[in-house]
């Protein structure tokens, strides 16, 4: 029996899916239940922010997680395959309009991934404050907490309808499956086994 940990919404579908092509049969969660078992699988619904820490502590031995999510917790996992779903990229944004002065003595940046938005911005040698919110990002710059934000955007529509631009991209990510690392020994031949088949059916597109 192997323990997959998933994040809730569109990654766990499109994931379930890519099971179902795999194993045959339908991997469908009941109303509202967090736990699905199919053949030789547990699989667990969690927030996306927490799949790291299910993995990370074996209450699940592999996760299906994005690889901003991954960047920003720095996890000690073992990273085994991208697959190439829940595509998006983390960007710097700010109003329309004006422009972001990386000359300032200090910016403001309101993001939910502080760690990212530091390496990213000590890189280009640039002093920020890094403001950590939970939601709502987009908001920060429009009633002046900030003066610019690093997000998560998917088409970047709900920047543009925001009156904000993107002003860089940080990073491209989409969903990686990883593994703990001693699942990855104890269970090696299952997870493997998994790995080779996903990196069969993801080559056949």
């Amino acid at each position: 029996m192997i323990k997959i940990a998933l994040p809730k919404g569109r990654i766990a579908q499109e994931s379930l899916a890519l099971f179902e092509r795999l194993y045959e049969g339908n991997f469908v969660f009941d109303d509202r239940k967090l736990i699905l078992e199919h053949k030789d699988f547990t699989f667990m619904l969690v927030r996306s922010q927490d799949v790291p820490t299910y993995v990370v502590h074996q209450a699940a031995d592999v996760g299906i997680v994005g690889l901003d999510v991954i960047e920003e917790q720095q996890v000690n996992v073992v990273r085994l395959l991208n697959l190439g779903i829940g595509k998006c990229k983390v960007v710097v944004g700010s109003p329309k309009g004006k422009i972001l002065d990386y000359q300032k003595p200090q910016l403001k940046i309101a993001t939910k991934m502080p760690h990212i938005t530091r390496k990213y911005f000590a890189n280009k040698a640039v002093s920020i404050e890094s403001l950590k919110l939970y939601g709502s990002i987009e908001l920060a710059p429009l009633v002046g907490l900030s003066d610019g934000i690093v997000d998560i955007v998917e088409t970047g529509n709900t920047m543009a309808q925001n009156n904000l631009k993107i002003d860089e991209v940080i990073m491209e990510s989409s969903a990686y499956l990883i593994a703990n690392r001693n699942s990855f020994y104890e269970k090696k031949e299952f997870i493997l086994a998994l790995y080779d088949k996903l990196k069969e059916i993801l080559n056949q597109g």
